[in-house]
């Protein structure tokens, strides 16, 4: 289910807010009258008391982009996730708000000068609210979508996005020495995708979807390159959903990984918190 849209950060003209209010819970929006408040903001950031022309166009577009089915994440260019104002491009994967347990877990557990490595990043969502938390940490990024790379070169420093195939796009420099990696790999099974909302389905890649047959293709190839990646003591968390957590806590303790699950039921957020095994 998509996130509900955040509270406008402004009033709006009233004789526009009915209308608009109107159109989009025709549409079938749940969160109509927000959803028309942040809109309307988008069109006239100054907060003009009189539409003029251009504005009126300016909102006419996003509204028409929004009754099409875009996530209104992706309309607006915003999503608020984990205390941060992310940027958002239109075809990048939209961060859900139960995976900012991902975040506290991370923040949770890092040292001012450690490493955090946020893999399959999209929009960078993950790693701009930890670092926010840590800004003495030093943070990498990764993603194969050239157009997720974009976005996260706007939510981060852009020489430390890095753009390929998961351990393969990271500087060889961080192989061993990685102290937090966390990881919001796809896990939608391939057959599962036409069931989803058309939010994701039709708006969102694929790429950043798609975990394969059962879902967990990324995850095991995360879990097999973590060892070489992280240093002695350090940390993968990795999202995963109820019906895959036997099979990724099985593949975890086969890399030579010892999980933990970790679940925030508030969220609806299920992650695995893993180490490598000590050898004495």
């Amino acid at each position: 289910m998509p996130d509900p849209p955040p509270d406008p950060s402004a009033d709006q003209p009233a004789d526009q807010l009915p209308d608009l209010t109107a159109r989009l819970r025709a549409a079938g929006s749940v969160f109509a009258e927000d959803e028309a408040a942040l809109l309307l903001d988008a069109a006239s950031p100054d907060h003009e008391t009189a539409q003029t022309a251009e504005t009126a166009e300016a909102l006419e577009t996003l509204v028409v982009r929004r009754l099409g089915g875009e996530p209104l994440e992706q309309v607006l260019g915003w999503v608020d996730f984990a205390g941060v104002r992310v940027r958002l491009l239109p075809g990048v994967f939209v961060p859900r708000q139960r995976t900012a347990l991902l975040v506290e877990l991370a923040a949770a557990v890092l040292a001012p000068a450690d490493i955090v490595v946020d893999l399959c990043c999209g929009s960078g969502a993950l790693l701009a609210a930890v670092l926010r938390r840590h800004p003495t940490a030093t943070g990498h990024a990764a993603d194969l979508d050239p157009a997720a790379v974009a976005c996260a070169r706007l939510n981060l420093s852009p020489d430390r996005v890095h753009q390929g195939d998961l351990y393969a796009a990271l500087p060889d420099h961080l192989r061993g020495r990685i102290d937090v990696l966390v990881v919001n790999a796809p896990y939608v099974p391939t057959a599962a995708i036409a069931q989803l909302p058309p939010e994701a389905r039709d708006h969102e890649p694929h790429l950043a979807l798609d975990g394969g047959a059962d879902g967990l293709d990324l995850h095991r190839r995360v879990a097999r390159g973590a060892c070489e990646w992280l240093a002695r003591d350090g940390m993968l968390l990795i999202e995963v959903s109820v019906g895959q957590l036997a099979a990724a806590m099985a593949m975890l303790t086969r890399a030579g990984l010892t999980p933990e699950v970790v679940e925030d039921e508030e969220r609806g957020a299920l992650a695995v918190r893993a180490r490598p095994r000590t050898i004495d």
